[in-house]
């Protein structure tokens, strides 16, 4: 686990809020997205410097849009 992820605990409350069932579109992993917000809020960076570990390019794009 990296500095501004979530815990294995943080996560198993987490996890059950979300939804499970894909609409068309195949889902992403769901925690590594959500790592990826987290790593921007606490950080300050801009969208398009969120490390590629948190999602490809395509989906940073979808987030700032957001």
């Amino acid at each position: 686990m990296r500095r501004h992820e979530l815990s294995d605990e943080e996560w198993a409350i987490i996890a059950p809020l979300l939804p499970n069932k894909s609409r068309g579109v195949e889902r992403v992993d769901d925690r590594r997205v959500i790592n990826g917000i987290l790593w921007r809020f606490r950080t300050g960076c801009s969208w398009r410097d969120i490390p590629e570990r948190y999602g490809p390019r395509t989906l940073q794009s979808v987030l700032a849009l957001a």
